[in-house]
Parts: structure tokens; sequence; C-alpha cells
């Protein structure tokens, strides 16, 4: 499965204490761990693929699972020119300083060096951090950690506990209410899921690795040449249908069957995105820049820096840009202390707008996903036209392939079809409103599997696979139907895995719900219909949730104002 390191070169490197790499990242260092190996990433970081900040979110953390499960074994191999040196024993993560975590150089420990006895007799410090803060974390009672070690699932006093009256007390302020909410969820994770002590967690990651093993045996990895043919049929299939319809005049069900192309497109697209066609770097990435910018008027790249950080960081509300949306949407109810995203660098606002379009977010939800193809262009060319790529290294060709890819696609979209084809302005209105909406649906699959599900922190020594299972759900529909998902109804599992090409999801979920059922994991599973009830739940959950900090801040100025508070003299 891995390339193996042998133990004589591993011995070789200098042993590194905990204190001594928290002081060189402390000193602005990029440190990783992977495989008991400590990687100084910094001069990488300007020529990584998947962008800067899928990176940076590993810092001072032990990123093995991450790191198999998203490259090559051939990237893999190459990243141990970046070694310094190797820990011993199970490694205690950092909270990333992108992330809001602190770190002390030796000079502020008062040491000049750290030995390993100290190191291991060393204990992470704890902060306070309110629902502003990048990460917060709240301590819960302890008869629910002791509970959660055992594994064992039994009511406890959170099941009965109803909190909406304290959290609509018109005694909190905003900030306290958004506290009691955020403590809330993270006691309820806490009570379904595994603790998130480092013990625990090591023996899933470890239960992890003995899966991929498996995916590995059965050849799960392997693309299957058939399936994607079958694909390329269907694609070719819509694409005619959508000529002969512009031949006879139908502008609508042309604009249709073009939507239902470029929908069937961005699975293969999503596949190629994560090296899951031929596992090679650069013919996958020409394929996806081929079917996204070429044909789909999307840029790969942009999909690939955005994707990337969010399989690192899900449905985290202040790193995950794919639940980032403010003002239009928002799933948690941290959005509402005006959080700052660390993806796009900015502050995401909850301003007067903010609080009007939450409002009916529920009822905006499809309206405004159906026009989510025109957002994306935007995005595209925004990160294009401001070269937000690597700029050097494997990746820095990719931004001129794709300009070109957007020009052909303008040319041929644009004018050949949308201007030269079609004869008047009403008509070209109905081809690109239908071809765009009916390629809509794939936006409602994309965040159906996420946006109703966890977006609390418990913390940085919980494991890659908990957290990925915890913050997506699977889609249940009959085999079937699959070309019509297109893998995207096996989230939870592609999460675990993202480069399995997606027609082999299936069979490694068999394979998943096995390890959930081991590990003692839920594994979330839906239908389509409630999967989207679950979502809209949790959008008029955050509505509710809004009114009722809008009450505490009225009722908070009000007695301020009654108090004489904030009168000048």
């Amino acid at each position: 499965m891995m390339a193996s390191f042998v133990a004589g070169e591993l011995d070789s490197l200098p042993l590194m204490s905990r204190d001594e790499i928290e002081s060189l990242i402390a000193n602005g260092r990029k440190l990783v761990i992977f495989r008991g190996q400590v990687l100084r990433t910094d001069a990488w970081l300007p020529y990584h693929p998947g962008g800067d900040k899928a990176i940076l979110h590993m810092v001072g953390r032990d990123a093995t699972a991450e790191i198999e499960a998203l490259h090559s074994d051939h990237a893999r191999q190459k990243m141990l020119r970046y070694r310094i040196g190797r820990v011993d024993g199970l490694w205690k993560n950092f909270t990333p300083p992108i992330q809001g975590g602190t770190f002390r150089t030796l000079a502020d420990m008062g040491e000049a060096s750290s030995s390993i006895a100290d190191s291991a007799k060393s204990d992470a410090t704890f902060m306070s951090i309110t629902s502003r803060s990048p990460s917060p974390v709240f301590h819960v009672d302890g008869h629910l950690r002791r509970r959660l070690k055992t594994g064992q699932e039994r009511p406890g006093p959170l099941d009965e506990f109803d909190p909406s009256p304290k959290r609509s007390s018109p005694d909190m302020d905003g900030i306290s209410y958004l506290d009691s909410i955020t403590r809330d969820q993270i006691s309820l994770d806490l009570d379904k899921y595994p603790a998130s002590d480092l013990e625990t967690q090591a023996r899933i990651l470890a239960k992890y690795r003995e899966l991929h093993q498996r995916v590995y045996d059965e050849g799960l990895y392997n693309c299957g040449a058939f399936a994607y043919a079958c694909d390329i049929v269907r694609y070719v299939t819509f694409f005619l249908l959508m000529i002969v319809c512009l031949r006879i005049g139908q502008y609508a069900i042309a604009g249709i069957f073009l939507g239902f192309t470029w929908h069937q497109l961005v699975f293969a697209a999503h596949d190629a995105g994560h090296m899951g066609i031929t596992h090679d770097y650069k013919i996958d990435t020409v394929i996806g820049i081929i079917i996204a910018d070429f044909i789909g008027g999307l840029s790969l790249g942009w999909w690939k820096r955005n994707h990337n950080v969010h399989h690192i960081v899900t449905n985290a509300p202040e790193h995950d840009p794919d639940i980032e949306h403010m003002p239009l949407f928002a799933v948690s109810h941290r959005l509402l202390g005006s959080l700052r995203s660390t993806y796009y660098d900015r502050v995401m606002k909850y301003d007067a707008v903010a609080q009007f379009l939450l409002r009916f977010q529920s009822w905006t939800y499809y309206p405004l996903l159906s026009l989510g193809r025109f957002n994306l262009y935007v995005l595209s060319w925004d990160y294009l036209l401001a070269n937000r790529g690597p700029k050097k290294g494997p990746g820095a060709w990719h931004r001129w392939l794709e300009l070109a890819g957007q020009v052909f696609f303008w040319t041929w979209f644009g004018y050949g079809i949308v201007y030269n084809v079609i004869p008047d302005g009403w008509s070209r209105f109905i081809f690109v409103m239908t071809s765009h909406i009916a390629s809509s649906p794939l936006h409602v699959q994309i965040v159906l599997s996420h946006f109703a599900m966890s977006t609390t922190d418990l913390g940085p020594q919980e494991s890659f696979p908990q957290k990925m299972l915890r913050t997506t759900m699977d889609v249940d529909c009959p085999p079937w139907l699959d070309f019509v998902h297109g893998g995207l109804q096996f989230q939870a599992v592609h999460h675990l895995f993202p480069r399995v090409p997606r027609h082999n999801l299936r069979r490694a979920r068999t394979l998943v719900r096995e390890f959930c059922d081991e590990v003692g994991i839920p594994y979330a599973l839906y239908g389509f219909a409630d999967g989207n009830k679950q979502v809209i739940s949790r959008l008029s959950e955050v509505s509710r949730q809004a009114a009722i900090l809008a009450k505490c801040q009225r009722t908070v100025a009000m007695r301020g104002s009654f108090l004489g508070v904030g009168h000048g003299h």
C-alpha cells in the first residue's frame, strides 16, 4: 500500500523533543509530523499544488492519515527530502497557528534545550476560547468523558436536557448566547462519538490504517475503464441531443441537455482533481482542466485550492470555504459572531444584510443554488486573473492552460452557440437559464452531505477518520441511480479515501460501515429526501438562533440604556 522506510534510515534522523518542535514553530517554521518524521515544509509551501493553506492547517500536527489519504506514493516519497528529525511515541497535536494556536520559543520556556524526558512530562496548555475565537473548545462534565472512553451507549442527562429556556434567557448577551449553544453542541458530539483523547484516537487511527490497507488489497484504487467508457457515451449522448434541439429551434430543451452534460462531466472532473482516474498528477490534471475549463467554463485550479482545504478542515465554520456562504447562508450559529475566515482572510460580517437574508435562508436555499453556476464563473475568473494558484513548481503551468480553456469555453459557448446560433435575446436567455438550472442539482448534492452535519471542534487530538465521519453524511440510493449522483452520495467514504475512483465507492462503503461498527463511530446515512429535510431543518434552526440572538442584543441594549450606560456627561 505505502512505500516502506528503512528502519536504519529513520533511526539516523535526530530525535527531536516536543519543546524543540514547538520552539521552531514559534519562530515561524512550518513543521508537520509524517509517520514519526518531522517535515520542514517552509521551502515547499509556495510550490504545493494543493495550495499553502492545506499545509498550514497541519502545522504542529501528525498529518500521516491526511497525507496518505490525499497523496500518491510518489508524492509521499518526494516529501522525505524535507525531513529534519523524528519523534518517539504518540504525537500530541498542537493547534496550528492558522487556527489560533500559540507557541513558545525555548527562551520563552526558560530553557536552553529540551530533553525527551521533559517532553514526555509536558502537557498541552488549555486555553478557554469564546465563540468568536478560531476554534472554541469548552470543558465538559467529567462523567461524560469517562463514559465515552468505555464506548458504551446509554441515555445521559444531555439526552433529556432542553437548553432552549436557558438559551433564550433575556439575561444573556449575544456572545454568551452563542457560547451556550457551542457548549451544548460540543457536549452532544462528545456524548455521541468516541472520546477525543490521544489513546482512543490512536486506536481509531490504527483501525483506519487497516481499513486503508483493505481498500488497496481489494483493488479499489484501480480505475474501471469500462465504467468510464459508459460515462463518455452518456456525455456524448447528452451533448448530441443538445445539438439536435438547437437545430430544430427547441432552445429550452437544448439548454436542459447541456445542463445534463455539465452535471455528468463534473463527476469526472472531481475524480481527476483527486488524481482518481490514472493516479498520475499531470495526466489527471490535464483531464480535469479539459473538462472543467474547456467544456464547463470553471477553473479546476480554483476548485482544487478550495477543495483541498475542505478535505482537511471539513465543516469548520472559520476554516472550511465550503460552508462559508455569508451573507446568503449560515449553517452554524458561530457564523452569527462575525467570524474571520482563514481561507478568505477576511471577516464574514454578520451585518444588516446578513441579518435580513438569514431570516429566509430555508426558503432561498434552492432558488439560490439553482443560480450557483454563475457564482462559480466569478470565483474562477477571480482565481485566474488574481493568480491565486501556485506560482512555482509543478502546478505553475496550470494557470496558462486554464486561461486558454476559458477563452475556448466562452468562444464555443458564449459566441458560438448563445450569440451565433440562437437568433434572439429571449431565446438566448431561456437557453442560458435552463442550461444552468438543469445542472444545479449538482450543487444540492455537493452541500447535502455537510450542511446538516456537525460543525463543532472537538480539539486537535480528534483523528482524521472520526472527524470526516462526524462532519459528513452519505446518501442512500439504489445502484442504478449511481450515475445521477456521480459518487457524491458516498461523501463520507470519499472523505476517508479521496483518491478512490467513484465507481468503487459503493464497495468501499461496505468496508467503512464495518469499520464504524468496530470503532464505535456512528455512520450517518440518509435517503435523498430525508437528507434534504435535515439540511432545511439546520437552516431553519440557525434562523431561529439568529432571531433569539437579536432579542438578546436588544434586551442588553435596553438594559444599558435604562441604566444610563453609554451616555456622555
